[in-house]
């Protein structure tokens, strides 16, 4: 990948003592788009994590939390000079450093690696897998036999949903809308569902226009739920709230509480991640009924000409209808009462 931020990372032999293996091995994933989505990231993370913790060894006459937490900061930096670090990366990145700083001083290293591990598999139990599971059992409740269920990209929750709602025997369809870039994974996502024996329609985002009139409801995931209740999310789902919007058909966001920010944003040009401008390239194309070379295949050789390929983009609070997340259905006003609730439990 030509934009992959881990190219322009400089990587002597001293950084290598510093760097764990296993990091390294993730930060080039990220890089190279290997691991993608906020909850993959995010466990991918803090396993890692683990690996590096299962290999610290306190140096004589230091603190384990003091030193801990600085040399997991090397591992973070890291990670977030391959790729920027997702909402859901952070806040894991949070709940870790907070366990670390209160180790008692005389618990020994072996007790304080076991209840770091125990943190932090109690925290993907959690606020990923038991949280999604408490998502699906609420969101089925907002599915309903005839219903035609519209969904964009891949999100693994509404996956599940969508999977387990058909599985319990209500009968609806499902209408996947695909962007058309090489990060898009709405074909394997039509794939799986019609595995399971799922009715899908599979198209692209320049016809939502036209099926969203007859779909019933719009389930979508989300990276991020902002403090204003803006919804950051894959390129393309503020288009498709949008349309949905206007033509009075719900949007519901399937979300775990932990990609909850303080953060605020009013548009996705103030703060947002680059993707490899050849993405939005398809290799070939058909012209005339033959297969053709695209003609932006050499866009690097037109000074003038410039590809921008914005990862993410933001979903207007008037356009969310309810989000869907393990402590129940809220609007999307509610998200700063959830901040603030868990940051007192944090302390």
């Amino acid at each position: 990948r030509e934009s992959s931020l881990s190219l322009n990372i400089s990587f002597s032999e001293d950084d290598a003592k510093k760097v764990h293996p296993s990091v390294l091995a993730l930060g080039l994933k990220y890089g190279d788009n290997v691991v993608s989505g906020g909850n993959s990231r995010a466990v991918a993370m803090l396993l890692t994590f683990k690996d590096f913790i299962r290999d610290y060894h306190t140096p004589a006459g230091k603190a384990l939390s003091r030193d801990l937490d600085r040399a997991l900061k090397q591992q973070i930096q890291f990670l977030i000079d391959c790729r920027p670090h997702s909402i859901t990366m952070g806040n894991s990145i949070k709940h870790v450093r907070h366990a670390i700083a209160n180790i008692p001083p005389e618990m020994n290293e072996n007790d304080a690696k076991t209840r770091l591990y125990s943190v932090i598999d109690n925290f993907i139990s959690t606020h990923v897998t038991m949280a999604q599971d408490e998502i699906v059992h609420y969101a089925k409740m907002k599915i309903n036999d005839g219903d035609v269920i519209l969904t964009y990209g891949r999100s693994h929750v509404v996956e599940k949903l969508l999977v387990e709602a058909h599985e319990d025997g209500i009968k609806f369809k499902v209408v996947v809308v695909c962007a058309r870039t090489k990060e898009d994974e709405s074909k394997e996502l039509v794939k799986s569902l019609a595995n399971h024996g799922l009715e899908c329609v599979f198209v692209l985002l320049t016809s939502i226009s036209y099926m969203m009139g007859k779909v019933t409801k719009v389930f979508m995931g989300a990276a991020a739920l902002l403090s204003n209740g803006a919804v950051l999310s894959r390129s393309g789902t503020a288009a498709v709230a949008m349309v949905a919007h206007e033509m009075n058909k719900p949007v519901l966001f399937c979300a775990e509480t932990y990609k909850f920010s303080e953060r605020v944003q009013l548009d996705a040009i103030t703060n947002n991640e680059l993707g490899d401008p050849d993405d939005l390239i398809l290799p070939t194309s058909w012209v005339l009924g033959k297969m053709e070379r695209s003609s932006l295949s050499d866009w690097r050789d037109i000074p003038s000409m410039k590809l921008l390929n914005l990862v993410y983009d933001l979903t207007s609070i008037e356009h969310v209808t309810m989000i869907i997340t393990e402590v129940g259905m809220i609007p999307a006003t509610s998200v700063p009462v959830i901040v603030r609730e868990q940051n007192e439990v944090e302390n």
